[in-house]
C-alpha cells in the first residue's frame, strides 16, 4: 500500500500521544498488583466475524511499552476472521503486557471494524471502476489509524488533510461568490504559492457541473447528493473530461446503483464514523 502519511514518524506520535493519554503517570492497577520480575503469555480472541486490522500496530504499541515483549503474529492486517481465530500471542513482563492491552484492544477492535465495512462496500462496487474513498471524518488525533484501515479493506483513502487537495466545497463557492470566483482565485493562489495541488470542485446541481467544467482549471468534480439519473447525466455531460467523485448519502442499497453510473470515485463518510467495531478481547493463556 502506498501511504505517504504512514511513516514511522507519524506512527510513534501517535502511540506516544495515546500512551500518554492512558498510562498518565502510570499503571498503578498493573504495578500494585503485579511483581515487576513476573512474566506471563496472553493471547488474542476474536469473537466476531470481519476483517482484521492493526496487528502490525499492535506490534508497535507493545514494544513501545517495552521492547522485550515478544509477540507472535498468527494472522495479519487484512485477513478475513472469525470466532475462535487467535489473532496473536504475547509473551514478557505481566506488567507490561497489562499496560499496554487497552490501547492494543482500542485500535484493533475500530481498525477492524471500519477495514470490515470497508471490505462491505468495496465488494458492492467491485463490477464496476468506481473506487471507494474514505473522507475527512475522522475522530480527531485518530485519522492515521482510521484511514490505514480503510486502506487495509481495500479501500482508497481520500485525501489526509487540507494541506494535499484543494476541495472547494459549498461554503467556500457561497463565500466567493460562485464557482468561477473560487476556481480562479484558488488556481492564481497555487500558483503564487508554487503548489502543484490538485482542485477539487463539489458541484448541487447540472448548471453547477458546467460552471466547473467551463473554468478548465478543475481536476475533479464531485457530484454532491445527486440522484442517480443525475448522476448518469453529470457524468454524460463531463465525458471524460475531468475526474468524477459521488457523495453524500450513499448506503449499502445505493452504492451498487451509483458506481454504475460511471463515476470514479465514491466517497463514504460512515466509513469512519459509522462503523461498528469488532469484538476483540487479550486474555492470558
Amino acid at each position: 500500500m502506498n501511504l505517504p502519511y504512514l511513516t514511522e514518524t507519524a506512527i510513534n506520535a501517535f502511540i506516544h500521544s495515546a500512551l500518554n493519554e492512558d498510562v498518565g503517570g502510570g499503571d498503578h492497577s498493573s504495578k500494585g498488583s503485579i511483581s515487576n520480575n513476573e512474566t506471563s503469555s496472553a493471547e488474542l480472541l476474536i469473537k466476531d466475524e470481519g476483517i482484521l486490522a492493526g496487528i502490525e500496530l499492535a506490534q508497535k504499541i507493545f514494544h513501545a511499552v517495552d521492547p522485550g515483549l515478544k509477540v507472535n503474529s498468527i494472522l495479519k492486517d487484512g485477513d478475513q476472521v472469525h470466532f475462535g481465530d487467535v489473532g496473536f500471542t504475547v509473551t514478557g513482563k505481566a506488567r507490561s503486557i497489562l499496560t499496554a492491552e487497552r490501547l492494543v484492544l482500542n485500535c484493533l477492535q475500530r481498525m477492524s471494524g471500519i477495514a470490515t465495512k470497508t471490505a462491505q462496500l468495496k465488494k458492492l462496487v467491485n463490477h464496476t471502476n468506481a473506487e471507494l474513498l474514505d473522507t475527512r471524518k475522522t475522530t480527531p488525533n485518530a485519522r492515521i489509524i482510521e484511514k490505514w484501515a480503510v486502506a487495509i479493506g481495500g479501500g482508497r483513502n481520500h485525501r489526509f488533510g487540507l494541506y494535499d487537495m484543494v476541495m472547494l466545497k459549498d461554503n467556500h463557492i457561497d463565500f466567493a461568490g460562485g464557482i468561477t470566483q473560487a476556481v480562479n482565485s484558488t488556481f492564481k493562489y497555487l500558483q503564487q504559492e508554487n503548489l502543484n495541488l490538485k482542485i477539487e470542485v463539489e458541484t448541487r446541481n447540472l448548471s453547477e457541473v458546467e460552471e466547473a467544467l467551463e473554468t478548465g482549471k478543475v481536476d475533479r468534480i464531485m457530484l454532491d447528493n445527486f440522484e442517480v439519473g443525475v448522476l448518469m447525466e453529470a457524468v454524460d455531460i463531463i465525458g471524460g473530461r475531468v475526474e468524477v467523485e459521488a457523495s453524500g448519502g450513499i448506503t449499502e442499497e445505493t452504492i451498487s446503483r451509483v458506481a454504475e453510473t460511471g463515476v470514479d470515485y465514491i466517497s463514504v463518510g460512515a466509513l469512519t464514523h459509522s462503523f461498528r467495531s469488532l469484538d476483540i478481547s487479550l486474555k492470558a493463556k
